[in-house]
């Protein structure tokens, strides 16, 4: 957890504001017994009147400065505990932001999510207790055991047995919680996963009417998470019962045995009256410190947690020489390239060798699993190359910053995500600075004009979360035009038109011939009229190739695509 703190530098003055408040907190609190058995001592023995408006108000002052320091503290500890959630939380994001797809897979999504919020805030809320307490919890003990030592060193050697009865009990209670509390926040990913599979996928529930199964997967979780809560809790739960019996079985041996002390005439009504207080002080700096151990436990768990995410490297990260594309644009490679996923058995792809240069429509189609989206994920770098090299413009992916890379490309994925916010902050989304004639006009290559018109705000009309106010197809139209907006080098279409209708699917692509003549275009695609026109199809099988050539070529020399041919087209259509 100490690591953590190091993001707490920029909140370094409200650190030292919060430790020097507290420490003069501390030490009126420590000043006020004394000062009260002066009072009892000095001033009602003798009736001196006058002597005890002086002490006590000057008790007020100290109490009321005892006052100011300690709401100074609180707002300032909340004040850097506050902005220490934030520094680590736009850490924490911006560090995710840099993962390759690889490290999303590793971790979890809804575990990544926990980390960012639940985590840090368990953090955050022990630092609080940290900066009000690691000070004023063992100075007070401290001070306390040498303010009632002072007073009278006979009745101190109470602390001797009270002391390590509450150290042991401390002990015995933390060690039985930690293990609870690291398994409480792997519970809560537990819980994060279903109920975001739950809310993300109610379609399907409600379509295959699942929802009384679902329910059941949440409860599950649920109570698996309340029981070990509960199992801590009544751990924990110990702790004050404890400290509550030693406090008071202590008070009562301090005031038997002080009575027979000042009988004795070794020890002042006053001092006693102090020396009970500085008791209490004592136990309950203890007190504070067992409630640290309630929750840095947990908190410990937390930054575990989220260290294993700061510290972790991305797989795909830039090289120290970057190199520079020369004078080619829109030049794809692909040279014996082979991949796996992390922990598969087979490679994903297997010897992938082609080029796509500008102007030229290059289709892949293949069955199911056969290597089509793992391959185009390979030219934006979303994973890296076992064996082999992809080259954009001449050069090695690895060699070229991502920033750069990515800025060459314009990117369709399969799923069509749509961000909340207008149609016309989503097209831009491709292009930050685009202008307005440059979305409508990307809007109508990608043939999604005309139902934007069809809407109450036109381009002004507000997304829902997840694009769930517009179809299927209208999505991808979306994402098409968020891709041509940026008029890439490159425009990567992975089963894009999957959801358009045939004269759309027609169209848009005679549109986009004409729009990206300068452009590479890689089309991923199930449909054969999808790719019947494309300049060079390829066609995967089984992690390879199994031919490349044109629609006409493809039928004479590769039996693979005559059969994904013959399945979907009529004889007619064929000829």
């Amino acid at each position: 957890m100490t690591r953590l703190f190091r993001h707490l530098k920029p909140y370094g003055w409200l650190v030292a504001a919060v430790l020097v408040l507290v420490f003069f907190q501390t030490l009126s609190e420590l000043y006020l017994p004394t000062l009260m058995s002066d009072i009892v001592d000095t001033g009602v023995v003798k009736g001196d009147t006058p002597y005890i408006w002086k002490i006590g108000l000057f008790m007020l002052l100290v109490a009321l400065g005892g006052m100011a320091c300690s709401i100074g503290a609180s707002y300032f500890s909340a004040k850097a505990a506050s902005g220490f959630g934030k520094t680590l939380r736009g850490k924490v994001f911006g560090h995710v932001s840099n993962f390759s797809l690889e490290e999303f897979d590793k971790i979890g999504t809804a575990s990544l999510i926990t980390r960012t919020t639940n985590d840090i805030t368990q953090i955050q809320q022990v630092l609080i207790m940290m900066l009000r307490m690691m000070i004023m919890a063992p100075m007070m003990c401290i001070g306390g055991i040498i303010m009632a030592v002072s007073k009278d060193a006979t009745l101190s050697l109470i602390f001797i047995v009270i002391m390590p009865v509450l150290a042991a009990a401390i002990f015995l209670i933390a060690r039985k919680g930690i293990p609870l509390f690291k398994a409480i926040q792997k519970k809560i990913d537990k819980l994060n996963l279903v109920m975001r599979e739950g809310l993300t996928g109610i379609r399907v529930i409600r379509s295959f009417n699942r929802i009384d199964h679902e329910k059941k997967r949440f409860d599950a979780a649920n109570f698996d998470l309340t029981d070990t809560s509960i199992k801590v809790n009544k751990v924990m739960a110990f702790m004050m019962p404890i400290m509550m019996l030693v406090l008071n079985v202590s008070s009562v041996a301090i005031i038997w045995y002080g009575g027979l002390r000042i009988d004795a005439g070794h020890m002042q009504v006053g001092d006693l009256m102090a020396f009970l207080q500085y008791a209490m002080q004592i136990m309950f700096s203890l007190i504070m410190v067992s409630m640290m151990f309630v929750m840095i436990p947990r908190a410990s768990a937390s930054a575990v947690r989220i260290n294993e995410v700061l510290e972790m490297v991305p797989v795909i990260k830039d090289t120290v020489t970057p190199t520079s594309t020369s004078g080619q644009k829109g030049y794809v490679e692909f040279q014996n390239v082979t991949f796996s996923y992390p922990g598969a058995e087979q490679p994903a792809i297997q010897d992938i060798s082609f080029s796509a240069k500008p102007g030229e429509v290059t289709a892949i189609i293949g069955g199911t699993g056969s290597g089509k989206s793992t391959l185009i994920s390979l030219i934006p770098r979303f994973y890296d190359v076992e064996e082999g090299k992809v080259l954009v413009d001449g050069v090695d992916v690895r060699d070229l910053p991502q920033e750069e890379l990515r800025a060459k490309i314009g990117f369709v994925p399969q799923k069509a995500v749509l961000f909340t916010g207008t149609i016309q902050e989503n097209i831009r989304y491709g292009k930050e600075d685009a202008t307005d004639e440059e979305v409508w006009h990307a809007a109508e290559i990608a043939q999604a004009s005309d139902f934007i018109a069809g809407m109450e705000q036109g381009y002004d009309s507000v997304i829902a979360q997840g694009g769930t106010n517009v179809s299927g197809g209208q999505k991808q139209r979306l994402s098409i035009a968020r891709a041509l907006v940026r008029g890439a080098e490159v425009y990567i279409f992975d089963d894009s038109f999957s959801a358009l209708d045939f004269k759309t699917d027609a169209k848009l692509r005679a549109a986009l011939k004409e729009e990206t003549r300068e452009s590479t275009v890689i089309i991923v695609a199930q449909r054969v009229s999808t790719v019947l026109d494309a300049d060079r199809i390829i066609v995967m099988n089984e992690s390879r190739i199994a031919g490349i050539g044109t629609h006409h070529e493809l039928m004479e020399t590769c039996d693979v695509y005559r059969e994904i041919v013959y399945s979907q087209l009529s004889e007619e259509e064929i000829a």
